[in-house]
This record gives C-alpha cells, sequence and structure tokens, in this order.
C-alpha cells in the first residue's frame, strides 16, 4: 500500500524542518601548534584577534588532550576511537594508514544529509579505499601524505607551500596562492554553495601550518615578526647565534599561524554574510603539541612528548545558538571525543553497532557541571610496526596521571619502565613525581592501562598491519606509491623499501619509476609479487616506463630499486597505470 500524499507532505515538511534546525558544522585543525601560541592563552606575541574572539563568544575546554603527532590524532578525531584500533599507529612508512572499515565522521555526519567537505591535511591514506573521497568527503581539496614538501607530494610541487600542486576530489591540480589561504577559500565556496542550496554541511579544515619546513611562508607577516624578540617564550636557554636562528625560525612560525588566523576571520565574516553564523558549530583544535620547546602555559612539553606540552591542545567551540558565550567546563575531554559530541548536537544517533571510545561533551559544553564526568583516558604513540607495552605513553584517571616518557622516536625502550605519577589538577607543570608516594595508585593506574592496551591491541585480527594499497581499481585507476606507505625503509637518501598492495583486476600495466638522476646509468629492477623487470636507467634520466607488466589479481609485495656496481637505492615513487 503506497503512503497518501498527505503523509508523504508530513515526512517530507519533517525531514526539512529537521535539516533546517540541524547546526552546520566546521572543524579547524591546526598542525604543530602549541597550547600556548594563542593571545586568549596569554602569549603576548602571538597575534590571534579572530580565534580570541571565537574563544570570548563560546567555551574552551581547558582539560583537553591529543596524541602527540599528528596521524594517531586525525584517526582519533575522525572515528572517536582509540587510533589503536584503526591501524593508524605512527606518520609514516605505512603505519598512518587507517583501515578503510572505519566509521569516520564525515560517514556520520554524510549519511544524516550533511554535504561534507575537508581541506588541508588528511595523512591517513593516498591511495584506494584509504583517501577522504573514499571516506564520506562529497569533497576533497588535499595535500598527499604529511605534508608539501614531503616524499608523498608530486616531485614538480617543488617543496612549495606557495601555488601548491594539490589534489581536487582525486585529481592532481595547480592552486594558485598560499596553501592556507587557498583551503580557506575553498571552504568558504563549500559552505556557500551549501548555504545556497538549503544543506547542512561539515566542513573539515585541517591545515598544515605551521607544520615544517618553514622556507615558504607569508611574507608580510614573517616581516613584521622579525621584529620581535621571542625569547621570552623559549623554554631552554640558547646561545646568542642559536638564538637567532630560533627568533627567525619562530617569525616563520607565528607567520604561519596569524595566516591561519585571517583566515578564520575570513571564514567567520562569510557565515555572517550567509546568516550561518548562530547554527554553525566551529571546533578549534591543534593536532599536537608545539613543533618546538617554546610556551606551553604553565605545562612543559611538546611534539612527541606525552608530558602535558605534547598531548595538550585547546579546545574552542563557537555556537551562539546552542553555547552561551563566556561558558566555561572543568571536564576532561579528547580528541576521541568530538565525533560523539558533534553527532549529539546535530540530533545524529549513531548505530548500535557502530563502537566509539568517546564520550559527548555536548552536555558540559553548555555549561552542566553536574554531568561532568571523570574518566580514564590513555594516549600512547611512537615510531615502530606495532605499539609497546608500557612504551611512551600516560594514563589519566581523575587529577592523577601515570606517564612514562619513555621517547616517541624509539621503537621499545630498555629495562623496565620508569613511572612518573603527577597531580596535573595542583601541578600542571608535572614538577613533583609521586611515584614513592602512592605506590597503590601507581599500582591501579599501571593495571587500568595494560587492560587498555590488551583491549585496543585486540580490536581485529591483525591489529596493527596495515591496510593494502589497492591499485588497477576503477575508483583509482593511478596507483601512486611514495616513501610515505613503503614498509621497511625510511625518507634518508639512499633508502629503499616495499610496499603491500592488492591487484584489483588482472591486466597489462604502465609502470613508471620516478627517481632523482644520477651521474651514471644504472639498472633498474622491478619486484611486482612474483614477476621480476629488469630495466634501463641512462645517466642523467630521473624516470624510466616498465611498459605492458602483466598484473594478475590479489596481495602483492612491490619493491623497485636502482643500482651500479655495488650501490643501490630506492625511487620517489612508484607510478602503476592499468592500460588494458
Amino acid at each position: 500500500m503506497k503512503p497518501s500524499f498527505l503523509a508523504m507532505l508530513l515526512v517530507f515538511c519533517t525531514t526539512t524542518t529537521l535539516q533546517a534546525e540541524r547546526p552546520n558544522v566546521i572543524v579547524i585543525m591546526t598542525d604543530d601548534q602549541g597550547i600556548g601560541d594563542f593571545g586568549f592563552a596569554g602569549n603576548a606575541l602571538a597575534e590571534t584577534p579572530n580565534l580570541d574572539a571565537l574563544y570570548a563568544g563560546g567555551v574552551h575546554l581547558e582539560q583537553f588532550y591529543v596524541s602527540p603527532v599528528c596521524s594517531p590524532t586525525r584517526a582519533c578525531l575522525m572515528t572517536g576511537r582509540y587510533n589503536y584500533r584503526t591501524r593508524c599507529i605512527d606518520t609514516y612508512l605505512g603505519r598512518s594508514m587507517m583501515d578503510p572499515t572505519e566509521i569516520t565522521m564525515a560517514e556520520v555526519l554524510g549519511g544524516a544529509g550533511y554535504r561534507t567537505g575537508i581541506f588541508g591535511k588528511w595523512h591517513l591514506g593516498d591511495n584506494y579505499p584509504l583517501r577522504a573521497i573514499d571516506q564520506g568527503f562529497d569533497e576533497a581539496l588535499i595535500h598527499k601524505g604529511g605534508g608539501l614538501a614531503q616524499p608523498s607530494e608530486p616531485r614538480e610541487n617543488g617543496r612549495k607551500y606557495t601555488d601548491a600542486i594539490l589534489f581536487h576530489n582525486g585529481k592532481q591540480v595547480q592552486t594558485k596562492g598560499y596553501c592556507t589561504d587557498v583551503y580557506f577559500d575553498a571552504a568558504i565556496e563549500f559552505v556557500t554553495e551549501a548555504s545556497k542550496s538549503r544543506d547542512n554541511f561539515f566542513a573539515y579544515i585541517p591545515t598544515n601550518a605551521p607544520h615544517g619546513p618553514f622556507h615558504d611562508v607569508p611574507q608580510e607577516l614573517y616581516e613584521a615578526y622579525k621584529q620581535k624578540d621571542f625569547s621570552p617564550i623559549l623554554m631552554r636557554k640558547l646561545k646568542e647565534g642559536q638564538l637567532k636562528s630560533e627568533n627567525d625560525k619562530l617569525a616563520r612560525i607565528f607567520a604561519m599561524i596569524t595566516n591561519v588566523d585571517q583566515n578564520i576571520g575570513r571564514l567567520v565574516d562569510s557565515l555572517e554574510k550567509l546568516d550561518q553564523l548562530d547554527n554553525t558549530i566551529i571546533v578549534y583544535l591543534n593536532d599536537n603539541g608545539p613543533n618546538s620547546a617554546r610556551y606551553v602555559n604553565a605545562h612543559r612539553g611538546n611534539k612527541s612528548m606525552v608530558l602535558e606540552g605534547g598531548v595538550r591542545s585547546p579546545l574552542i567551540v563557537h555556537w551562539p545558538d546552542g553555547i552561551e558565550a563566556g561558558t566555561v567546563s572543568d571536564q576532561v575531554g579528547a580528541h576521541i571525543d568530538l565525533l560523539p559530541t558533534l553527532a549529539e548536537a546535530c540530533g545524529v544517533k549513531l548505530a548500535k553497532k557502530h563502537h566509539v571510545d568517546g564520550l559527548s561533551l555536548l552536555s558540559a559544553l553548555q555549561g552542566d557541571q553536574k554531568k561532568t564526568k571523570e574518566r580514564t583516558l590513555v594516549i600512547q604513540s611512537h615510531r615502530g610496526n606495532h605499539p609497546t607495552l608500557f612504551h611512551n605513553f600516560l594514563i589519566r584517571k581523575g587529577d592523577y596521571k601515570l606517564v612514562h616518557p619513555s621517547g616517541f622516536g624509539k621503537e621499545s625502550f630498555a629495562g623496565e619502565p620508569r613511572f612518573e605519577l603527577y597531580n596535573v589538577n595542583s601541578d600542571p607543570g608535572e614538577t613533583k613525581n609521586l611515584v614513592n608516594e602512592k605506590p597503590e595508585l601507581v599500582k591501579e593506574l599501571a593495571d587500568l592501562y595494560q587492560d587498555w592496551f590488551k583491549d585496543v591491541s585486540s580490536t581485529r585480527k591483525d591489529n596493527y598491519a596495515p591496510p593494502r594499497i589497492v591499485v588497477g581499481s576503477p575508483h583509482d585507476p593511478v596507483g601512486v606509491l611514495t616513501r610515505q606507505d613503503w614498509r621497511d625503509g625510511t625518507w634518508a637518501a639512499g633508502a629503499n623499501g616495499h610496499w603491500l598492495v592488492n591487484v584489483d583486476s588482472t591486466g597489462i600495466y604502465d609502470i613508471k619509476i620516478v627517481y632523482d638522476s644520477a651521474q651514471v646509468a644504472e639498472s633498474v629492477q622491478l619486484e611486482f609479487g612474483k614477476a621480476v623487470i629488469q630495466g634501463e636507467s641512462p645517466a642523467g634520466a630521473d624516470e624510466v616506463v616498465l611498459r605492458g607488466v602483466q598484473l594478475v589479481v590479489g596481495p602483492q609485495r612491490v619493491k623497485a630499486t636502482l643500482s651500479v656496481g655495488d650501490k643501490s637505492r630506492g625511487p620517489y615513487q612508484v607510478i602503476v597505470t592499468k592500460v588494458k
């Protein structure tokens, strides 16, 4: 029996009304910016008037945690789950690719009728089915890998932030202007088009600024910051020559920070003109601690550290229709909380089988201190193909934090863990170690951490094996393999590694191997599964194309090697294209 016209009209009107009442969502996340790099944080050198205004006009969660490095934070943010559940455990060498079965914030909001767009840094996989456009985003203007000027970018980009080569919905495009300006231009166009169509929108703007390198920054702002003395915010003593170098570096970093702030001002102005500002949730956060040792409020530490300065981020939430200006909250929050928080704010129920680790912060953000929840929160990150028990981790419960700051850059640590225990409420600088005074609490927190570690490590079969890159798929016909995702190499000159791929369809492929030119001829060898193909690179050449390579369906291991005599090296990229 077909529904009556009246019933259909009622459903249509109800849906339209609900959509109109739902807030829009914008999440802005900067890269390697510290908790103290803002005017509202008491930094007199930082010029961030637009973020200061959002801070004053919304709520700032004072105790908000992220991971100490970027890809893990991005996985937690997108899924509401600890990144160790998602296969994303590091930032490169195939360890930053997120499992494609994970449900993202874009998929949650997109499934509820929101237009979804990302503008900036994804860093959870560059190839199908791992790209942002495969994971719920309708519109994407991004760079590849962890940043511009990294091995994942097209070689012809030349490490530029200005007039950079980006990727629009999977296709390479040449842009004009400074990258941060380009991202915000695209985001403003996106929200404008959605508003004209009366569609709710979710815009995710994760800038790669102020991540290094720092050779290409907004020049006018850099010239202004060069006149400032940054020594008051440095967290270590430096000699005169070092101080001059660090001052120049910080002038460049803060030029990038203020440029982001200016773009946020442009975005807010656009929302006002569109009459969308009051009904738009604007969320601002950082992805980890600062990329140098500098002012981090009362804390200590910086990027990669599990001390507070490395894992604390501001969380500004501005939503005039839903949050009273100046609201405060003592709630401890984290990156895993944003998905459930925004879903609740948008009236979107998560599926029963959709397990998240985070909790909704909505009531706390709206000032209901009665619903502040004590929680146990774990953060852990370090190099390597799999996590190591007790390595570079923290667990916080209530006011207390047990931490083993054993260093991000190593895959493991020697000997027994040397725990530190702090009351981060009364001792935010983590200066008084309470391990010997509270042994029972140390044991309780260590036991809770081990339970967490066992849980997240058993989320799926082969929990820490990376997802395979798919080549030969009609969804991504040109597969570009880069050092970002090879498995056993490094980014050092002369290094080599292999990729784990899955060939989607049997056929004939052309395979281009791209590399830095050499003054002598080299032999080229491509191992693709069981096939071994030989080629030659003349002196001065920087690429070779192996044509008509027969590939078969299934999982394959790929490795390319250039060699002369007893010396060998790996390529810059390997590009796999199906021709028939």
